[in-house]
């Protein structure tokens, strides 16, 4: 241990969503119901810790449903799938349960009610994400147009007066995503805006608690996985918002521990998919190189419960 001092500025909320507890929880009760193995298709979760300690209780994590054998139960995760997925579970008659979060689901029929009306829908997002892709699956192919930059959403023509709708990905920058509708609201000014933003509450509070600290920390980390959203969002907000000094990590055995000189004020938090433990890793590592004081900076106290799907309940 040095002599330097280190606050640890503790931001929340943090850490674990509804969305991310109920997901986590379907796969360890699917796996209590049915008996190992239970078959996850894709990470239930972007997190590695939370990923491999499931796969330890007997979880076994594949990218398509054909590595899924006859007869074993099929859980998908909760970033949402195409529609088409569980049609080819079904097909094969596989017991299949569906931990997509409620707040994704709900994007999901925002765009189906979009397409029933004969609206274009437009989808903010990152391409690529499995988010992205099974909210674009919800629709025929060719009917959502996924804008991911401001400069698109400028560039972006229709022909007048064409009927559109916007829906956006849960885990976005929420600064981003205004400058983004607000192009597309300039360009298309029949556009319809979802009834309640889409961005989740989880995403929206964990960024303002890192808004909260990042002008009084020296340096701010983010506990996440470098596939989540919802993580590399924090840094960016944290690194715009007066600490330019932010990084993701997603263990404390990967922390560069030279990057701590000169720093007094550390900022910490984590995205919807760390788990606490990992939290409390950073800061009992901390504690073993620096005399450490801990504030907790808290911006509002989240108390949403997803309910699991009946199949595990009934």
């Amino acid at each position: 241990m040095t002599s330097q001092t280190l606050t640890i500025h503790l931001a929340a909320p943090r850490g674990f969503c509804a969305g991310v507890d109920r997901a986590i929880h379907i796969v360890e009760e699917a796996i209590n119901r049915f008996g190992a193995p239970v078959y996850v298709r894709h990470e239930i979760v972007h997190n590695k810790y939370v990923v491999d300690g499931l796969r330890d209780i007997g979880a076994v994590f594949v990218d398509t449903l054909s590595e899924v054998p006859d007869d074993y139960p099929v859980i998908f995760s909760a970033h949402g799938v195409p529609k088409s997925v569980p049609a080819k579970a079904e097909a094969r008659g596989l017991t299949h349960i569906d931990a997509t979060c409620p707040l994704v689901s709900k994007v999901h029929r925002e765009a189906e009610r979009h397409f029933r009306q004969g609206n274009k829908i437009i989808l903010i997002g990152h391409a690529g994400h499995p988010e992205v892709i099974g909210t674009m699956g919800q629709l025929p192919e060719g009917e959502v147009i996924l804008i991911e930059t401001e400069e698109q959403a400028r560039a972006l023509k229709l022909p007048e007066g064409t009927p559109c709708g916007y829906v956006t990905q849960t885990t976005l920058s929420v600064d981003d995503t205004v400058n983004i509708v607000t192009a597309l609201k300039n360009g298309i000014p029949q556009i319809q805006a979802p009834g309640k933003d889409d961005i989740c509450y989880a995403t929206t509070n964990r960024q303002l608690a890192v808004k909260s600290i990042a002008k009084k920390c020296d340096m701010i980390m983010v506990l996440g996985a470098p596939n989540s959203s919802n993580s590399k969002r924090l840094v960016e907000v944290a690194s715009r918002n007066g600490c330019e000094k932010s990084m993701l990590v997603q263990r404390a055995k990967d922390i560069d521990w030279k990057a701590f000189e000169g720093v007094k004020h550390l900022g910490l938090s984590a995205g919807a998919s760390a788990p606490e433990v990992l939290v409390e890793e950073v800061i009992d590592a901390c504690k073993e190189r620096f005399k450490v004081n801990i504030e907790f900076d808290t911006v509002t106290e989240e108390k949403t419960r997803f309910k699991l799907p009946s199949e595990l309940t009934d």
